[in-house]
């Protein structure tokens, strides 16, 4: 969950957006620092920004093992993320991942090949049940007893694929449905992550781990969780691709939930081609999960064959007009996107969106607190953990006070826990409001205008980490349209303001995912603004 979709403006109301985004979090000093010795580490990493297709070609040649590739990521974990400038993604490592990467290269030297996953460390976030020796527990204290019965639906066919369970990441507290004064990337279990191109921001949540650790070469690929912005937010705040699909395309059985209707897991990853390969691994069929039966005949196993350096030509995108009324910096970085597209072969109109949803998100938030409760509930009375019902999170948290809520309360979890059950009006009214309204909205657009997909800014720079006000508006902001209607979006790389990220997004209707990955490859190809991170202490370093 993005929680800043959510927030009042009014306070922010005297300061421009440029004023937010772009000021530092701390007084420069007197002298300028010159301590630098945070800010090679990406480049002397045998590994850094290495691909899927990278690491299997190594494997091939025997230059790699999966062995050598999961110790060269552990160690950069212990490297980067414990030590040095201490990141912070990782809340918990797989004991297993080297038995298992030996068991892949055992595979492989008999032949054997599962697929471009074979061998492939993955980090997956902590709201994503792995039955093994790994807790679930979507970074909460009162979860720190759930060890998972069995596998997530993703997770079992992670681990058919071939992958290297590497360990699990931090998030944003019960994926960011705790409090409305919340920082994101911070858990009472994991504590607090960084934004690895400026250490004192916040890597947005609340897939804050996953963005994190990708961006700074702790793993390859990772899976993050949305419900509204927790993919495409951190994915573009930490220079990311990041796709939210379907909902219904990847099954979400075995993942903590906040809401039936918006909840996806997705892939997390440095480029187009990686997203695609790690998309197509995980859909399929769940019998428990049954949303994904209107995957079938829709979904694909690889979406690698849409890659398409020449996707744009002839395409017609929809810019979202309120999206160049941002940040001055960040709009030029939009303009420059828009040429690129259009010198690719693209057409390019202006649409008013999030004009025609001002009313319907209003009903968002309700949806949601009675999902949450619902989905929760179910959850937890199967969980393999003392704690059984939402009633029971809040009373710890009460009774743990200081530990567990040190910063921020749980206002969120109350008030879910004050609504009734899934008959009721207030909740089948917004239902009905939010998502079907959303989802005729943007098919009109779409057909009305002719469009191949919608485009738009994600989101604005990561903002400062601040545990003692939470998150504040970074101006424009692209997740809701798609998370309300449970559409696929993809967020690629579009450039940096002040050395922060900042992510162009393409979404669609339905099960259209091979559609807009065509067209973020094409932009990517084209523009190619991945920059790895140097980890600098601040703004001013």
């Amino acid at each position: 969950m993005h929680r800043r979709n959510f927030l009042k403006t009014g306070s922010l109301a005297g300061l421009s957006l440029s004023t937010l985004v772009a000021a530092s979090c701390s007084e420069p000093s007197a002298e300028k620092k010159t301590d630098t010795a945070t800010n090679d580490k990406s480049d002397l990493f045998e590994l850094s920004e290495a691909t899927i297709t990278d690491l299997q070609q190594k494997m091939q040649r025997k230059q790699y093992t999966s062995r050598s590739i999961t110790e060269l990521y552990l160690n950069r974990i212990e490297e980067i993320d414990k030590g040095g400038p201490k990141l912070n993604s990782i809340i918990e490592l797989n004991k297993d991942a080297l038995n298992m990467a030996d068991a892949m290269d055992q595979e492989r030297s008999k032949g054997k090949v599962r697929g471009p996953l074979h061998g492939i460390p993955v980090l997956i976030k902590d709201n994503i049940n792995t039955g093994d020796n790994m807790h679930t527990t979507a970074g909460s204290l009162a979860l720190a007893d759930n060890f998972a019965k069995q596998d997530a639906f993703i997770v079992h066919k992670l681990r058919e694929a071939g992958a290297v369970l590497l360990g699990k990441t931090n998030l944003s507290e019960w994926a960011n449905f705790r409090s409305t004064h919340s920082t994101s990337g911070w858990s009472s279990r994991g504590g607090q992550t960084k934004c690895p191109y400026i250490l004192d921001r916040n890597p947005s949540g609340s897939s804050a781990g996953s963005g994190s650790a990708v961006a700074a070469n702790l793993c390859t690929v990772a899976i993050g969780t949305e419900t509204n912005g927790s993919i495409v937010s951190p994915a573009s705040v930490n220079g990311l691709v990041g796709i939210k699909p379907t909902v219904g395309l990847w099954s979400r059985t075995g993942i903590i939930p906040i809401s039936k209707t918006q909840d996806t897991a997705g892939p997390m990853t440095r480029t187009v081609k990686d997203a695609a390969i790690f998309l197509g691994a995980l859909t399929g069929i769940d019998a428990q999960d049954t949303y994904t039966i209107n995957s079938k005949g829709k979904a694909e196993t690889d979406y690698t064959k849409f890659l398409d350096a020449n996707g744009l030509q002839g395409k017609r995108l929809g810019i979202e007009k309120s999206a160049l009324d941002d940040n001055s910096a960040v709009v030029v970085l939009l303009q420059d996107a828009i040429k690129v597209l259009k010198s690719k072969g693209a057409t390019v109109v202006e649409i008013e969106l999030n004009k025609e949803l001002k009313e319907i998100g209003k009903s968002e938030f309700t949806v949601l607190l009675y999902e949450f409760k619902d989905g929760l509930n179910a959850y937890l009375s199967s969980a393999n953990s003392k704690i059984k019902t939402l009633a029971d999170v809040i009373a710890f948290n009460k009774q743990n006070e200081a530990k567990a809520m040190p910063f921020f309360k749980q206002e969120t979890l109350e008030l879910a826990q004050s609504k009734g059950d899934l008959n009721s009006k207030e909740y089948l009214d917004a239902l009905k409001g939010t998502s079907t309204g959303t989802q005729k909205a943007i098919d009109k657009i779409l057909t009305d205008n002719k469009l191949d997909a919608i485009i738009g800014t994600t989101n604005g720079p990561a903002v400062c980490i601040d545990l003692v006000n939470g998150d504040y508006d970074n101006g424009f902001s692209f997740s809701g349209p798609a998370a309300m209607a449970g559409y696929p979006h993809i967020t690629v790389p579009m450039g940096k303001v002040h050395e922060l990220p900042v992510g162009l997004s393409f979404f669609s209707t339905a099960y259209k995912e091979g559609d807009i990955i065509k067209l973020a490859y094409a932009y990517e190809q084209a523009s190619k603004k991945r920059i790895a991170p140097v980890f600098k202490p601040d703004l001013f370093a």
